[in-house]
């Protein structure tokens, strides 16, 4: 029979793993969304449909991991980062996973199609907010690596540091586009239906949520490298 540590027991399994493919998973959500708003500017809704079951899988599949990182989070003692700063984190990533979720259920649910004038503009504001969500990703992929030289290594940190900068300029451009598709909208209000404009700009406000809950993910990463 195997000897177990009792040293080795305090300890637990490293979060860090699942942690990482949770941010993963939920980035699989969000970069579904452009290919969404693609198929419903084709008004092709059987595939938009397939993206839609897609986007749930992903938000079921991160959402169930992130309950099991709740659950087996140990309580005690030998953590390599504050618990709370952890189940800060994996909240933060796993909103960015029920956004994409609520954006698709609206374009599903009334098959909302933006306005063809704003259709390359709704995408590229989709596209951005998806590549924040990327670049999220790549961040938290070096967080084991942080922990290995404590947060303490220059050249760990700065490559992280040039991330993080990289995801705050990512976040501005999506919140640029997203100014620029409102204005958009803002235009061709008096020649659509009402309903269908607060709608619109529900989903742009949803966009521009993906990006700053990425953002966030990557605050929440400074905060780590700053204990």
């Amino acid at each position: 029979m195997a000897i177990l540590s009792p040293l080795g027991n305090l300890f637990g399994p490293s979060p860090i793993g699942p942690m990482q493919e949770h941010m993963t998973i939920v980035d699989r959500a969000a970069q579904l969304v452009p290919e969404l708003l693609r198929a419903s500017a084709a008004d092709d809704w059987e595939s938009a449909a397939r993206l839609h079951q897609d986007i749930a899988d992903a938000e079921a599949e991160a959402d169930q991991l992130k309950r099991s990182i709740r659950k087996h989070l140990p309580k005690r003692l030998f953590l390599p980062v504050p618990r709370s700063d952890l189940l800060t984190l994996i909240g933060v990533q796993d909103h960015i996973a029920n956004t994409a979720k609520d954006i698709a259920g609206l374009v599903i649910g009334r098959r909302i199609r933006f306005p063809t004038p704003l259709q390359d503009n709704a995408i590229d504001l989709a596209v951005a907010s998806a590549a924040t969500s990327h670049q999220a990703l790549n961040a938290i992929q070096e967080l084991d690596e942080l922990l290995e030289v404590g947060f303490t290594g220059r050249e760990e940190v700065r490559r992280v540091e040039d991330m993080l900068g990289t995801l705050d300029e990512l976040e501005r451009s999506s919140d640029k586009l997203a100014v620029q598709l409102r204005s958009g909208l803002f235009k061709l209000e008096n020649d659509l239906p009402p309903v269908e404009v607060m709608f619109l700009y529900q989903i742009i406000t949803l966009l521009g949520e993906v990006a700053d809950d990425a953002e966030s993910v990557g605050d929440r990463l400074q905060i780590l490298m700053a204990k």
